[in-house]
């Protein structure tokens, strides 16, 4: 399986989550995107653990197994595509969300994911963790 993190798995992957953590070591790749590093960044700056949550993302990112999916135009599109899909069927998700859904359509990705929203994205396969 190769596999696009969404924020809310890279999260619970963080904290120790089994199933989250158990996904994540049996994918052949991980892929993240522009969009996450951001989303995760910014939320670096505001909390109390910025300089250890930033050299444990570094460690994370210098795996063999992970890489970053650059976005470009070719993503764009599928961007529009998510984004008019969703709205025809009245479901919208967050906008970094659309990013990083467009990212897995562009790269043949399963999304792994927390957030349930992933699952009105048809063009893309999700693996959905509940988290209690």
């Amino acid at each position: 399986m190769r596999l696009l993190l969404d924020t809310s798995a890279y999260s619970w992957f963080m904290r120790g989550h089994q199933e989250v953590s158990k996904v994540l070591q049996s994918a052949n790749s991980v892929a993240v995107n522009p969009i996450l590093l951001g989303e995760l960044r910014a939320g670096f700056q505001n909390g109390r653990y910025a300089d250890k949550n930033k050299i444990t993302l570094a460690e994370f990112l210098s795996s063999p197994r992970v890489h970053v999916v650059p976005i470009d135009e070719e993503t764009a599109e599928r961007y529009a595509v998510i984004l008019h899909g969703l709205k025809k069927i009245g479901t919208p998700i967050p906008t970094n969300d659309l990013w990083i859904a467009a990212s897995a359509m562009q790269y043949g990705l399963t999304i792994l994911t927390t957030d349930a929203h992933f699952k009105h994205v048809v063009q893309v396969l999700v693996h959905h963790v509940t988290i209690p």
